[in-house]
Order: structure tokens, then C-alpha cells, then sequence
């Protein structure tokens, strides 16, 4: 166990990549807890039904991801959009993924999604 001391020296020395995995990696210990595997979110295609348990988690992460600002790895942001973000700006379905750095994202809402919605 660490001590407070410990704690507050290993903050100040994480790099973005570094905060970067362990959001990455306590969004996937969420994730695999609540017993998701994979990165299917849906079987609708297969069996008519589509998983609504993995569609909330997608969707509540989806929001924590733009209310936070938290850095996603590619991984997290294709899981996020449902396809593989193909340029540093990537739009869909209403939200842009922006690359920061190699393997680093952020996610927004579009602005011209919202004032469609909004009006």
C-alpha cells in the first residue's frame, strides 16, 4: 500500500500517456467486472436482440468521456464511435474524436449536432 507522500510524488510525475493508461485500464477493469468481454456491443445483427446492458454502458461512457475531457486511448475511442477514428479529427454520429498525441484522444459533441438537437 502507498502512503499519501507516495501518492502526491507519483502524480506530479505522470506524463500524458501514463494518466492516460490508468483511465484506459480502470475503464476496461469497469467494464470486464461488470461482465462485458470484448468489444461487441450489440448481437442484434445475430439473434434479433440487441444487448441493451452493453449499449447503457457504451452510452454512459460515451458521456463520461465528454463531460470529463479524459484522454482515450484508439482502443476506447473505437469502442466509443463504433468504427476506428481514420484521421487526427474524426466526426461521427455527433461527436469528434481529435487525436492529441499518438494514441491519445479527446472526445467533444459536434457543435452542428447540437444546435440541430437543440432547436
Amino acid at each position: 500500500m502507498s502512503t499519501p507522500k507516495d501518492e502526491s510524488t507519483l502524480s506530479s510525475e505522470l506524463k500524458a500517456e501514463q494518466a492516460l493508461g490508468l483511465i484506459g485500464l480502470g475503464l476496461m477493469q469497469k467494464i470486464s467486472r461488470e461482465g462485458v468481454s470484448g468489444w461487441s456491443w450489440t448481437e442484434a445483427e445475430d439473434g434479433g436482440k440487441a444487448d441493451l446492458l452493453s449499449l447503457r454502458q457504451r452510452l454512459e461512457l460515451t458521456a463520461l468521456a465528454i463531460e470529463t475531457g479524459a484522454p482515450l486511448s484508439t482502443a476506447e475511442v473505437t469502442h466509443l464511435l463504433g468504427a476506428r477514428p481514420g484521421s487526427a479529427e474524426t466526426v461521427r454520429g455527433g461527436l469528434i474524436a481529435k487525436r492529441v498525441s499518438r494514441n491519445v484522444w479527446r472526445v467533444s459533441r459536434s457543435e452542428k449536432e447540437n444546435s440541430y438537437w437543440r432547436n
